[in-house]
C-alpha cells in the first residue's frame, strides 16, 4: 500500500523514542513531528537523518484505517496498548 497523500497520522499519533534533527529526544505520542509539513508529508523523508524507525513504517491498510483521524486513533491506541 502506498501513503495516503494528506495523511501523516504516523508522524503524529505514535511516540519515537530514537533522535530526530531538531528534537533531540525524539517525540511523544500525539505530538506532530517538527518535520510533518502543512501538506502532512515528511519534509526529510528519504534523507538520511531520517530516524530509522520512520524509514522502517510501512503503510498497511489495518494500520492506516479509511482516513487520518481513524489511522491516528487506531496508532494512539496501539501505542497505548504496548507502552
Amino acid at each position: 500500500m502506498e501513503c495516503r497523500a494528506g495523511c501523516g497520522a504516523c508522524c503524529i499519533a505514535p511516540s519515537i523514542s530514537s533522535p530526530i534533527p531538531g528534537m533531540p529526544d525524539g517525540k511523544p505520542a500525539g505530538v506532530r513531528c517538527i518535520h510533518l509539513n502543512a501538506e502532512f508529508l515528511c519534509a526529510i523523508f528519504g534523507r538520511p537523518e531520517r530516524p530509522a524507525v520512520c524509514a522502517g513504517f510501512k503503510a498497511e491498510e489495518q494500520l492506516c484505517a479509511a482516513d487520518r483521524e481513524s489511522a491516528i486513533r487506531l496508532l494512539g491506541w496501539l501505542e497505548q496498548a504496548t507502552a
